[in-house]
Formats: C-alpha cells, sequence, structure tokens
C-alpha cells in the first residue's frame, strides 16, 4: 500500500497503512468470548467487576516507572487527546477487503465478506476494553480461577442502515452480549448532507455503556458525525464509543479528529481520495446495493 495519510489529523500517523498507529500494539495477549455459566464464588477473591488489561499494558506501566516523567506525561496526553485510527495488518481483513473491492463478486458472497469483516474489526476492536467477572469453576479436573465477559453490561451495536446490518451482521457471534439499536441515516445525493429517517436509539443510554457504531463507508464524514452527535445528546462520550468501517477516506477522518478527540475508528483500509459525487476512490461502490441486490 503506496498511500500515506498526509493530512493533519489529530490521530497518530502511520508510515504504512498497512501498519497500527501510534500508542497501538502489534501483538495482544488473545482472550475468546464464551457464554458465562455459573462460577463458584472464590471467599478469597470474591467474585468482582473488573476490566481485562493485556500483557502488553501491565509490561508498558511497569517500563514507566524508569522513563522520564515528562516523557510519560507527554505521551499520556497524547494518546488520550488524539483520535486514533486503527488499520490491522490481519491477512484474513486485506482478504476481504479484496473480495469486497472486486466488481465481479456477486450479492451474497459480497454480503458475507461484509460480515466477516465486521466480526474482525470488532474482535480487534474489542481487545482491553471489555467488563469482565473473576472467580472459581470446577473444572474435569479440579477448581480452576476463570474470567468471563460480563453480560450483565451489554455491548450497544448501532448500525448505521443500510450497509451498516452486515457489516454488523456477525456482531453476536463474537461479543457474548449485545444490544442493537438500528439508526438510519441517508445522505443527499447534490448536497451530500445527511438526513436522519429511523431512530431507534434510547433517551439516554446507562452510565459506562460501550458502543460500536457501524458505518461501512467513511467517506465526507457527514452520515458518522450525525450519528455520533446523536450519541452523545444521550451521554456517550467519545471514549465509550468506537467507529467500525470497512473503508475510510482522508475527508471523513479529518471531520472525526475535529470533533471528537479521543475517539477510537477501526477499519479495514483507508483510500486516498473521495471524487465530486463523495465516493471513496478506488472503493468498492455502492455498498448497501451490493450487500442487498437493490
Amino acid at each position: 500500500m503506496a498511500s500515506h495519510v498526509t493530512f493533519s489529523l489529530r490521530c497518530s500517523s502511520a508510515s504504512s497503512l498497512s501498519e497500527t498507529p501510534l500508542f497501538v500494539p502489534k501483538s495482544h495477549s488473545f482472550k475468546n468470548p464464551t457464554l458465562l455459566p455459573t462460577l463458584k464464588p472464590n471467599t478469597n477473591n470474591p467474585i468482582k467487576l473488573s476490566f481485562s488489561t493485556s500483557r502488553w499494558l501491565r509490561r508498558r506501566r511497569m517500563d514507566s516507572v524508569t522513563m522520564n516523567s515528562h516523557m510519560a506525561t507527554e505521551e499520556k496526553s497524547i494518546s488520550e487527546d488524539r483520535m486514533l485510527v486503527f488499520v490491522p495488518p490481519h491477512p484474513l481483513i486485506k482478504h476481504w477487503i479484496s473480495v469486497l473491492r472486486n466488481e465481479q463478486t456477486p450479492c451474497p458472497i459480497f454480503r458475507n465478506a461484509m460480515a466477516e469483516l465486521g466480526r474482525l474489526l470488532m474482535y480487534e476492536a474489542s481487545r482491553d476494553w471489555l467488563p469482565t467477572v473473576t472467580g472459581e469453576i470446577q473444572s474435569p479436573m479440579g477448581i480452576a480461577s476463570v474470567e468471563f465477559i460480563d453480560p450483565r453490561e451489554p455491548v450497544a451495536i448501532v448500525p448505521i442502515l443500510r450497509a451498516g446490518l452486515a457489516l454488523a451482521e456477525h456482531a453476536s457471534t463474537i461479543l457474548p452480549a449485545t444490544k442493537t439499536y438500528h439508526l438510519g441515516i441517508s445522505r443527499d445525493e447534490e448536497t451530500l448532507l445527511p438526513t436522519t429517517y429511523l431512530n431507534k436509539l434510547p433517551d439516554k443510554f446507562p452510565e459506562g455503556s460501550r458502543v460500536f457504531v457501524v458505518d461501512p463507508m467513511l467517506a465526507t464524514g457527514g452520515t458518522i458525525v450525525a450519528a455520533l452527535d446523536l450519541l452523545k445528546e444521550r451521554g456517550i462520550d467519545n471514549k465509550q464509543m468506537k467507529v467500525i468501517s470497512a473503508l475510510a477516506a482522508p475527508p471523513a477522518l479529518q471531520k472525526l479528529s475535529e470533533k471528537f478527540p479521543g475517539l477510537h475508528v477501526f477499519t479495514g483500509i483507508i483510500d486516498p481520495t473521495v471524487n465530486e459525487k463523495g465516493i471513496i476512490i478506488p472503493g468498492l461502490g455502492e455498498a448497501g446495493d451490493r450487500s442487498y441486490g437493490t
């Protein structure tokens, strides 16, 4: 990939779009989500709500003790204030992007490719972000200390209709507990301005909610900005939501970085340009039409 993000963003720049940006480790410890069975409380270490932290983060904290305090403070400030754009360098993500780009890909395969890409991106985005419960459980061979995703705090999935439905289709297969709130936003073909025609968001989200906003194409940025504004009106701050997209382009990332510092965006690839009609180039065409054949 030869293109680079050359515009001014409040997100970390990467020398290559196939790499993850600054402050994002290339490898993490993985935990497979599963259903939560009945847990046996540990009287010495009772079941509690906690947040899983990767070995990378724990090692980073220990290493920071020896770092110059000025450098540590500066890095913390930058990482908290900037929007971060993640382009996971996984070969399966590249594969499904390639399937989506192919103009010969038939509708059912296109929709399946979109769903598989969404599953991978949500897997990447959910690292170190999900609440967990810990305790003890009886295995066939003895007592084991365990950690599960807490089903009492479901992740909210907000697909932007209609193409967002395809990208979010497999959310329930990767996340043990989810709630889906549909949001319909159309874009005027002449002015490129967004209009909300369906809003199934709650009046107020519970405190501490985590939200995946799923929009396959981040082109001009009008639609995704309108969606995030609606979430903020309902009590969600920038660090409580993550954007999942198949493709992104500089104009949309520019708008997001200006309005939502601290936001995390996970995308399959960043394309270099948007044409006068607001379509990503080279892109993959109209994601909704190609997903549903209409």
